[in-house]
């Protein structure tokens, strides 16, 4: 009703600033003036009437929407702001869609564990090696008669119940702790991940990983601003850095980036606001969902029916046809 009452008492002939509203094509999508009824204040104003000086910024949304592979028919698609990093204030580019099988599914907390504990196990390589009864010095003759003395009997020194003695059912290291967790938990993970990041407000979507200068105070204040917390975690779709970024981020500890490839759900956890770019949400939207909806039976099919194979694998009658 606030908003009812204010569009109403104003004229249809006044000029809405691009900081209230967002301009399409067509106009502006919440008081539904023409474009050219809305302008931008921060332009440089005309020297001489009838000249305007073009400002070099494109016009805004940049993009407004994405077409989703695998769309689901039953659950709406999810939303984000399309964010810049050219300046420390908070400057919306345009909003677009993110696939809600990717970014708003049931997080799965217990799936989320299982990974972070493999993630921290199966890389671990125990070395420690303890040495047996065999394998220590001595204690190849008896240490006294078997009776007439009246002590225990006893047959070496290096027996394990022997102090100095081998030790019995010691680590024989190295020995490594190495598992794999199933493909689909895996990627299951991520979904949740992604999904429990975008429900708690701390996933945003930029445009590029392209910073104006390379001075690490300027990302710093930039977080500071628009209330990113300490650790960011930027992610890219290719795995090379810009000068400036690649500057700014090495005297940052608590700034990380990766690329698309490399994402984790231990990392996206470790660090609390998650910054991907629009071509990483590309890449990221495509491989989850090629995982998630394919057979691999395509792949098989043309392994079996390589002309360099002198075998053919008939799939209906189950056969083995030998060409020579």
């Amino acid at each position: 009703m606030l908003i009812r009452s204010i569009l109403s008492q104003t004229t249809k002939g006044s000029l809405f600033s691009r900081a209230t509203c967002l301009v399409s094509q067509k106009g502006c999508l919440f008081c539904g003036r023409p474009s050219n009824q809305v302008i931008d204040h921060e332009a440089p104003q005309p020297q001489n009437e009838g000249s305007f000086i073009v400002p070099d910024e494109r016009p805004l949304p940049v993009i407004t929407s994405r077409k989703l592979n695998y769309p689901e028919p039953y659950l709406p698609p999810k939303q984000a702001w399309l964010e810049s990093l050219q300046t420390h204030e908070d400057q919306k580019l345009g909003l677009i869609d993110l696939h809600p099988l990717i970014f708003g599914v049931y997080p799965r907390i217990d799936v989320i564990h299982q990974n972070i504990v493999w993630q921290r196990t199966y890389r671990n390589i125990n070395y420690e090696c303890t040495r047996s009864r065999a394998e220590m010095p001595g204690g190849g003759r008896k240490p006294w008669p078997q009776k007439g003395t009246g002590r225990a009997r006893h047959g070496s020194i290096r027996s394990p119940i022997w102090k100095n003695g081998g030790r019995a059912k010691g680590p024989r290291g190295p020995m490594a702790y190495f598992y794999m967790l199933p493909f689909q938990q895996r990627i299951l993970a991520l979904r949740s991940t992604l999904s429990i990041k975008y429900a708690q407000d701390d996933l945003h979507v930029i445009e590029e990983l392209e910073t104006p200068t390379d001075d690490p105070e300027f990302l710093q204040e930039l977080a500071d601003v628009r209330y990113w917390g300490d650790s960011v975690l930027f992610v890219d779709d290719t795995d090379v850095l810009t000068r400036n970024v690649a500057r700014a981020l090495k005297e940052i500890p608590h700034f990380s980036a990766m690329p698309v490839y490399g994402l984790n759900v231990y990392s996206m956890l470790k660090h609390q606001t998650l910054v991907l770019t629009l071509a990483a949400v590309e890449r990221i939207e495509e491989r989850l969902l090629h995982h998630m909806h394919t057979t691999r039976r395509d792949s098989k099919q043309k392994v079996l029916r390589s002309p360099s194979s002198s075998q053919y694998f008939s799939t209906k009658t189950k056969t083995v046809i030998d060409y020579d």
